[in-house]
């Protein structure tokens, strides 16, 4: 590997190590002074090599799994206009969504990351799924979907799947 390419994946690895929050593709480029398309490549030299860096709408972000985090599996059905009070039903009682995945008859499981873990995160999401005019994962599936939810304690997932249902979002067990 040349001493460029080397330089460059501990710096990104070095960036992410000091946020919390994942750092947009644009703002890394800028700060290495390369194009995105170099930080997509070093990204993915970096994932293969084994560093668990996670690709979200809003950015990257290093995966890490505190032995104090708990998650879990949500079974939920609803339609694409509600999709807004499911998601900010979720994090306005404390859970981060991590993903959305469907069980899709011919591809098998399909996941895509999320990362919502404000309603800042929930409102940007829904903008970008606006303004690309793409059908939502569950669309596939007839509203069938599983979210990987982080949370402190149970009582949050209880309070949270009591809403949505009172919200007449299907929460399956």
């Amino acid at each position: 590997m040349n001493r460029d390419r080397e330089q460059r994946q501990e710096r990104i690895l070095n960036l992410l190590h000091e946020r919390r929050e994942p750092i947009r593709g644009e703002d890394l480029a800028l700060k290495l002074g390369v194009t995105r398309q170099v930080v997509v490549h070093e990204i993915a030299l970096l994932r293969a090599g084994g560093h668990p860096i996670v690709a979200t709408p809003q950015g990257y972000y290093l995966a890490s799994t505190p032995n104090n985090v708990k998650t879990t599996l949500l079974s939920v059905r609803h339609t694409p206009e509600q999709t807004p009070a499911e998601l900010y039903t979720l994090i306005d009682h404390g859970l981060i969504v991590h993903n959305v995945t469907v069980e899709h008859p011919i591809y098998g499981e399909l996941t895509g990351t999320l990362h919502l873990r404000s309603r800042h995160d929930v409102q940007q999401f829904l903008t970008l799924v606006a303004e690309a005019k793409i059908s939502l994962l569950s669309e596939l599936t007839q509203g069938y979907h599983f979210h990987t939810v982080e949370f402190e304690n149970y009582d949050d997932v209880d309070r949270a799947i009591e809403e949505l249902r009172a919200k007449h979002i299907e929460v399956l067990s």
